[in-house]
């Protein structure tokens, strides 16, 4: 009984890694693919003219809107929402999860900032535009909160609340020209591959904390 628990646990295992190895292929896949199609210096491409001609048709004449939509994009509204999944965590009783919900989004954001912004290199109003460091942020929180909770219901919550929050906030970047569509989409990408790319590590940090061991065999003394 014991070794068929510990098959179908390596299974799952096995199951887990391929599916994380898929998400970060495709990932990294779109995150390298798209500045194929910038033009010289950074500007527009075909699918961002294609993806902000509706947005300023139907609401540039709705004063306010941007700026009320790109909210959820803001810090004092992210870093506020990370301690609030942590202090969940840690309710919880679950400390390590706690610090890597913290330690998490933020080691991505540092990635994004210091590595992938100056390796592609896309000006924009004087400042590196792709991958969008406010889209980054936002999905690594949601993607590290998937990951490290065991709730299926806090998962569908959380995955709900994330997308219609960063599709809020990806029509008011455009709309006020913070970024343009295909920095939202390189950020996305990024973000959700690299949380899953250091997921393994972090897994290895919590796996000590959240196994269970069996109960040992009770031998009878002579």
């Amino acid at each position: 009984m014991i070794a068929e628990r510990e098959v179908v646990g390596w299974l799952g295992r096995v199951r887990a890694n391929l599916v994380a190895l898929c998400v970060v292929l495709v990932g990294v896949g779109i995150v390298v693919a798209l500045p194929f199609s910038f033009p010289g210096g950074g500007g527009s491409t075909d699918l961002d003219r294609a993806l902000a001609q509706p947005i300023h048709s139907e609401m540039d004449d709705r004063p306010g809107i941007y700026e009320a939509l790109v909210i959820p994009s803001n810090g004092y509204i992210l870093i506020p929402l990370l301690l609030a999944a942590a202090a969940w965590f840690g309710y919880q009783r679950h400390w390590r999860r706690a610090v890597a919900m913290v330690v998490l989004p933020e080691v991505v954001v540092g990635i994004n900032t210091w590595v992938l912004k100056p390796l592609w290199d896309r000006p924009l109003h004087g400042y590196l535009a792709y991958p969008s460091g406010h889209t980054v942020h936002l999905v690594a929180i949601a993607t590290a909160f998937v990951l490290l909770t065991g709730s299926t219901r806090a998962r569908v919550s959380a995955v709900v609340i994330a997308t219609v929050a960063l599709l809020c906030a990806a029509v008011g970047m455009v709309g006020l020209g913070y970024h343009l569509p295909t920095d939202i989409l390189g950020g996305s990408a990024a973000a959700i591959a690299l949380v899953t790319a250091c997921w393994r590590p972090v897994d290895r940090f919590l796996e000590p904390a959240g196994r269970i061991r069996p109960a040992a065999r009770i031998r009878p003394q002579c």
